[in-house]
């Protein structure tokens, strides 16, 4: 398959009034056509803002994306805008995402009318309708609105609105974080049903790893800012080198009562975004860290064919 998404040392700072936070730090990685990329990391490591500056919601401070082997960068608003016909976004709260002013047919044929893709109100109708049944809304629902609905029916509406243009690539910033857990497997696997019929390319956004187990080709670890570990995702789980890795998938529970996993309690102070000193992000609560890793920074090397690890004891305790 050929690459789709190639990001290069893509970095994003913010100013604020203390200096300048590192919300994502050199990120690079390759995305294949019809892949999904789980993107992991406890919440403020730089997930959702990787999401948006890849599609230009927000502008990147330094580095290079790449989308179909073109350099998109830096481009103008009438190139952005033929671009982001085949790259959408699912957010994360269905509420939020959408206008409680438009009902749930208008809210999903905004694309269409802002395209130019169907011309007469009977096509936009009829569009419409074969999306809401795609994703497993009712047409009986299309005069309807969001306040109206429950939060598995808006994130559906949030999915059709990004599918409607058929797009070639998706960022899914946790999609179903806000369901109830049965609503989250319907979603789920109407992802990989979309992706296995349409040929969507997807990064998804989770800070649950048995989420991503279940969706993603590889999985992208991060912790504030960096990318700690890069993997395909049944190796990850089988062979975790990085310590914050192996303490994320401590806490994934077993269903099982006569089971019981040994957690990894990770203790000390979280490392400030904000202005950061050289050395690893983690060391500070890090149960291995010595005096090399406080000092400098530890490369993203590969370990194994695809796995990539930023570490100074690679598989230390695994």
């Amino acid at each position: 398959m050929s690459t789709l998404l190639e990001v290069k040392n893509l970095k994003k700072y913010f100013k604020v009034p203390a200096g300048t936070l590192h919300a994502v730090d050199d990120i690079s990685f390759t995305l294949e056509e019809k892949k999904t990329l789980g993107v992991v990391g406890e919440s403020g490591c730089g997930k959702s803002t990787l999401g948006r500056t890849l599609i230009h919601l927000i502008p990147p401070t330094s580095g290079e994306i790449w989308f179909e082997g073109e350099n998109i960068t830096e481009v103008d608003k009438h190139r952005l805008h033929e671009l982001r016909r085949n790259m959408q976004m699912i957010f994360q709260d269905p509420f939020s995402s959408l206008n409680p002013r438009m009902s749930v047919s208008q809210a999903i044929a905004e694309p269409l009318q802002i395209y130019g893709l169907v011309k007469s109100k009977e096509e936009i109708k009829a569009t419409v309708r074969r999306t809401m049944d795609l994703v497993g809304l009712a047409s009986r629902l299309a005069d309807s609105y969001p306040h109206e609905l429950d939060g598995g029916r808006r994130q559906r509406i949030g999915i059709a609105r990004a599918l409607v243009l058929k797009p070639k690539f998706i960022v899914c910033d946790e999609p179903v974080s806000a369901l109830d857990v049965s609503i989250q497997a319907q979603i789920l696997n109407l992802l990989q049903d979309l992706q296995d019929n349409m040929g969507f390319t997807y990064i998804f956004i989770t800070h649950d790893l048995s989420v991503v187990r279940h969706i993603s080709d590889e999985i992208c670890v991060m912790y504030l800012g960096k990318v700690v570990e890069y993997s395909p995702a049944k190796e990850l789980f089988v062979k975790r080198l990085h310590p914050y890795t192996q303490a994320l998938l401590s806490a994934i529970p077993i269903p099982s009562i006569n089971v019981e996993r040994k957690r990894i309690i990770l203790k000390g102070e979280i490392t400030s975004p904000i202005n950061p000193k050289p050395g690893c992000r983690f060391a500070p609560r890090c149960r291995y860290a010595t005096e090399v890793c406080f000092n400098e920074d530890p490369e993203l090397k590969e370990v194994s064919p695809k796995h990539f690890c930023a570490c100074h004891h690679i598989g230390a305790g695994d």
